[in-house]
């Protein structure tokens, strides 16, 4: 099954969505312009029942199959949030709110799930229910994690869960993805080091935060190095250095730390908050400071299912001719917390020879679309067959 024919007749539907919502980018849960246009677009498409309001601004549409909805009930995921990124496209479209851009491409995919959504809508040539869901806050809000504490697999019975995400550098319209862990557990830390300040004429008089601070981001290093298993995924990295004093003949009396840990594993989540513990514990004491350590868990690796990632790269197959073995992916994606309510898979569609994600000169590439959105009504009818 190639490109369904529908989807090549509501191309230019879609992309005027993609690029309206484009022009009008939200952060975080305060995607209200974009979760009324969805919800008035599954409305319009006769979607059985729309709810609003999940995670503040999250949007679900219920279709019934043919058979009145009886049978299995699989959901579908897509994320409306943009990212605090001035836009340098120069595209027509452009985001209009100063600061604010869709420069990951949930514009994107929140059209494709709404073409999807259209065609199932007028067809229902499936059993069962499907559930298509627009969710706020995957850029660092966690919007996947809200709905899910707000009882969405419950209150709407899901059984399964399935989501996408372009991926530049591949080619437009192609497939990848792998079974287990896919992207990573993005955690963050910040070390508040406390020393004495004094005059920089006089360091025996002080004790140095800074020097401190170097032999901390030193010795976080070693985690990775000596005592992490090689063949293990895991990288931790300092990213922001901010000292009390900005003079240059003053030793300050603190300096904070921040930065990022990545896993594909529980295992190497747990050395690793344990290994920055120890090593903070002791770096302090040893230069006479103390070195407080915040750990903070955010998104856990995102794990596809087996039997599930098969079947969708199979889908794949039938749309595209192809589908790849995706690498392991550093980054992290909230959508970890769906599959660990429901079993399911993610997989990445080619973007084409685009910009980067979250770069100020991505955008999501149009003629994706049609590809998009038939891997999404392939995977109903074939997983939900009349």
């Amino acid at each position: 099954m190639p490109v369904k024919n529908r989807f090549a007749e509501l191309h230019d539907d879609i992309t005027a969505w993609r690029r309206d919502i484009h022009t009008h980018p939200e952060l975080l849960f305060d995607t209200h312009r974009t979760g009324a246009l969805v919800a008035d677009k599954l409305r319009a498409f006769g979607c059985d029942r729309v709810v609003t309001g999940m995670a503040k601004t999250g949007v679900v549409g219920v279709i019934h199959g043919k058979n009145g909805g009886a049978g299995r009930v699989i959901g579908l995921r897509a994320d409306m949030d943009a990212l605090p990124i001035a836009e340098a496209t120069g595209a027509a479209y452009a985001s209009q709110t100063p600061g604010v851009m869709h420069a990951c491409g949930h514009d994107g995919h929140t059209a494709m799930l709404l073409g999807a959504a259209q065609y199932l809508a007028e067809t229902r040539n499936f059993s069962g229910t499907v559930v298509v869901i627009f969710q706020p806050a995957e850029e660092g809000g966690g919007g996947a994690k809200v709905m899910c504490d707000e009882g969405l697999m419950a209150d709407f019975g899901i059984e399964e869960v399935y989501g996408m995400h372009n991926w530049p550098g591949m080619p437009a319209g192609s497939f990848a993805i792998r079974p287990g862990p896919f992207f990573a557990a993005t955690d963050v830390f910040e070390i508040a080091l406390t020393g004495r300040g004094g005059h920089a004429a006089k360091p025996h008089t002080t004790v140095d935060p800074i020097v401190m601070s170097a032999q901390l981001i030193t010795m976080l290093q070693t985690i990775a190095s000596r005592s992490a298993d090689p063949t293990e995924e895991i990288v931790v990295s300092v990213t922001s250095i901010d000292s009390s004093s900005k003079a240059f003949n003053v030793i300050p009396g603190s300096v904070l730390l921040k930065g990022t840990v990545r896993t594909l594993s529980a295992e190497m989540r747990d050395l690793a908050e344990a290994r920055m513990a120890a090593i903070c514990a002791h770096i302090g004491a040893a230069m006479g400071g103390e070195a407080a350590l915040t750990y903070t868990r955010n998104y856990p690796v995102m794990v596809n299912h087996p039997e599930q990632t098969d079947f969708v790269a199979d889908v794949a197959r039938s749309v595209s001719g192809a589908c790849a073995e995706a690498p392991l992916v550093m980054g992290g994606e909230d959508f970890a917390y769906m599959l660990e309510e429901r079993p399911g898979a993610y997989i990445l569609v080619g973007n084409g020879d685009t910009a980067n994600v979250h770069n100020a000169e991505y955008d999501f590439n149009d003629d994706v679309i049609p590809m998009g959105c038939s891997w999404w009504a392939e995977l109903v009818e074939r997983r939900l067959p009349v």
